[in-house]
C-alpha cells in the first residue's frame, strides 16, 4: 500500500468540501454517504491478509483458522507491582530491610539505599489450578482457572510514556501503528456500522501517553482507535449541533457524498483522502448504532451486580496513585461496555482503568494499593465471567497489563518510613490473558528471588503482540504495509526478534 503525493485542489471544482462544510455547519461527525440508514455487511475480501490496497473495514481472510475473533485490552497504566499481586517472593519477605546486592535501575530519587521492601499482601491459592495470588485481588482469584498468568514480561523503558507506547505498539518511540490498528487493518470488522477499534477511557482525562496507545501510525487513520464515551453522548460531534428536518440533512449528506466521490476519483491513490471519506461514511452509520450498543439500561440486574454496579459504594471516588480520585463504577461501566461492543462485532476494544497512571505508587504503596485493587479487581474478573457465560470467551482474548512492573526495593519519600513505595521496573512485570485459546489455569515464566529481573521464558511486548496476533489467525511477519519504501511488519521481528510463545496456547 503506497501513499501518493497530496495534490492541490483543481480550480475546476466549483465548491470545495471545506467551504461546503463551513457553510453547512454540520461538523465532521455528520458526514456520510447516502446509506444513512445502514447497510448489510459486504462479503470478505479475497486474497492474503495485508495485501489489499483498499482502505475500508470489510472483513478479510486470516492466514489460518483462528480461535479468537476479538480482543479486549484492559490497560492498567502506572505499573502494577508484580511482587505485591501476582508473583509472591518468600525471600523478599525474609530479607525485609536488607540491602540488595545488585544495584537496581531506578528512575526517580529515593531508591538509592537499595533496601528490600517486603509486600504487605497475603497470598493464597486460587482455583483448581492452585494459582498463587494476593488476597487483594480475590475476584481475579475466582477466575484463576480461566487466566494464563505471565510472570516473565519485560519492556524496553522505565518511563511511563515510552513504556506505554511499547505496550501498545512494540516500540518505545511513538509513530508506529498500535496492536489495535494492525488488527483492524489486517482483519477489518464484522460490523460495518461500528468502528473496528474502539477506545473507552476515563472521562476525567487521558491515560499516560494520551491517544498514542490507539494511534494508527502510518497506517490509514481509519484503522486507529475511535473514542466512545461512558457518559453522555457515545461519540462527540456525531450528530448535527442544531436540529434540522431529516429530509434536509439527507439532502445535505447526499450532496456531500457526491462531492467526496468526485474528489476521490481525481486522486485515486491518495489513501489519506480515502480514509477520511470512509470515516465520514462510518460516522453516519454510527448515528443509528452506537447509542443502542452502549445502553447499559438493557442489562439485567444480575449482570449489573456481577460488575458491582448495583453497589452504591462503587460510585464513590477513592484515592488512586498520585493522589488521584478514581471511581470503581467508572471502570466497571467501561468493562461492561467492552463486552457489549464485542458482542456487537467490534474487533478490538481498549479499556483504561483510569486517567493518567493510577497504579503509580512511588509512596504509600501499602496504604494505597488496596484502593486500586478495589477499582480493578471485580470489574476485570466480571468481564471474563460475563464473556464465558455468554459463550464469547473462547473467541475473545482479554489482556490485563500495565506498561511495566515495580522494583523490589523501597523508594523513600520526604515523609520517611511510612511513605515507602516502589519505583518503576522495566526488567520484570506480570500480566494475564484469558480466553481466545490461551491456557487457562497456567503460570508462565519466572523472575529472580526478589522479582527484579526475568530469569526464565522472557516475554517481551513484541512477543505479546505476536502471540495475540497468532490467536487471531495472523502471522505477525506476514502482515505488512509499505511505508517509506520499506515493507513494515506488525512487530518488526527482524529487528526485535518477536516470536509467538506457543507454550501458553492450547
Amino acid at each position: 500500500m503506497t501513499h501518493s503525493a497530496i495534490h492541490n485542489r483543481p480550480a475546476a471544482l466549483p465548491l470545495s468540501r471545506r467551504d461546503f462544510i463551513a457553510r453547512s455547519g454540520e461538523g465532521f461527525g455528520s458526514l456520510a454517504l447516502t446509506y444513512l440508514l445502514g447497510t448489510q455487511s459486504p462479503p470478505a475480501h479475497a486474497g492474503l491478509t495485508g495485501s489489499s490496497k483498499r482502505v475500508d473495514l470489510l472483513p478479510r481472510a486470516t492466514h489460518f483458522a483462528p480461535p479468537a475473533t476479538a480482543v479486549i485490552q484492559l490497560v492498567q497504566t502506572g505499573g502494577p507491582p508484580q511482587m505485591d499481586l501476582f508473583d509472591f517472593k518468600p525471600e523478599l519477605q525474609q530479607r525485609q530491610g536488607q540491602i540488595y546486592e545488585e544495584k537496581t535501575e531506578a528512575l526517580q530519587p529515593g531508591s538509592e539505599g537499595n533496601e528490600l521492601l517486603a509486600t504487605a499482601s497475603t497470598f493464597e491459592r486460587y482455583g483448581k489450578c492452585g494459582m498463587e495470588l494476593a488476597n487483594l485481588i480475590p475476584h481475579i482469584g475466582s477466575i484463576a482457572d480461566e487466566i494464563c498468568l505471565v510472570r516473565s514480561a519485560y519492556t524496553g523503558h522505565n518511563n511511563h510514556p515510552e513504556a506505554a507506547t511499547m505496550l501498545a505498539s512494540g516500540k518505545i518511540f511513538s509513530g508506529r501503528p498500535t496492536l489495535g490498528a494492525w488488527i483492524s487493518y489486517a482483519l477489518g470488522t464484522e460490523n460495518q456500522n461500528l468502528p473496528a477499534f474502539v477506545v473507552l477511557r476515563d472521562p476525567e482525562g487521558f491515560s499516560t501517553g494520551g491517544g498514542l496507545m490507539a494511534d494508527s501510525g502510518w497506517l490509514p487513520a481509519l484503522y486507529g482507535g475511535t473514542e466512545f464515551n461512558s457518559h453522555g453522548a457515545p461519540v462527540y460531534n456525531l450528530k448535527p449541533p442544531d436540529w434540522m428536518p431529516e429530509s434536509v440533512q439527507r439532502q445535505t449528506l447526499d450532496y456531500l457524498a457526491r462531492l467526496n466521490e468526485s474528489h476521490r476519483r481525481k486522486y485515486p491513490f491518495n489513501s489519506e483522502l480515502e480514509s477520511r471519506i470512509r470515516n465520514y461514511e462510518l460516522a453516519a452509520r454510527m448515528q443509528l448504532n452506537a447509542a443502542s450498543v452502549l445502553d447499559l439500561s438493557q442489562e439485567s440486574q444480575e449482570t449489573l451486580k456481577l460488575y458491582g454496579l448495583d453497589d452504591p459504594n462503587s460510585w464513590k471516588p477513592i484515592e488512586g496513585g498520585n493522589d488521584q480520585q478514581i471511581t470503581p463504577a467508572g471502570y466497571a461501566q467501561r468493562c461492561l461496555m467492552a463486552r457489549r461492543l464485542v458482542e456487537a462485532g467490534v474487533r478490538f476494544v481498549q479499556v483504561f482503568v483510569g486517567k493518567s497512571q493510577p497504579w503509580d505508587y512511588h509512596s504509600y504503596i501499602h496504604e494505597g494499593l488496596p484502593n486500586m485493587c478495589t477499582v480493578s479487581d471485580r470489574p476485570s474478573a466480571a468481564l471474563v465471567k460475563d464473556l464465558k457465560q455468554r459463550g464469547l470467551l473462547d473467541s475473545t482474548i482479554v489482556l490485563w497489563a500495565g506498561e511495566f512492573g515495580r522494583l523490589p526495593v523501597s523508594q523513600v519519600g520526604q515523609s520517611g518510613g511510612r511513605a515507602r513505595g516502589r519505583d518503576h521496573n522495566k526488567h520484570a512485570a506480570s500480566l494475564w490473558l484469558a480466553g481466545g485459546g490461551f491456557k487457562g489455569g497456567s503460570v508462565y515464566g519466572a523472575t529472580d528471588d526478589v522479582g527484579y529481573k526475568v530469569v526464565d521464558k522472557h516475554f517481551s511486548m513484541p512477543d505479546l503482540m505476536a502471540s495475540i496476533a497468532y490467536q487471531m489467525g495472523l502471522d505477525h511477519d506476514q502482515v505488512t504495509y509499505l511505508h517509506a519504501g520499506r515493507d513494515e511488519t506488525m512487530t518488526d521481528a527482524s529487528v526485535n526478534g518477536a516470536h509467538v510463545h506457543h507454550e501458553i496456547i492450547n
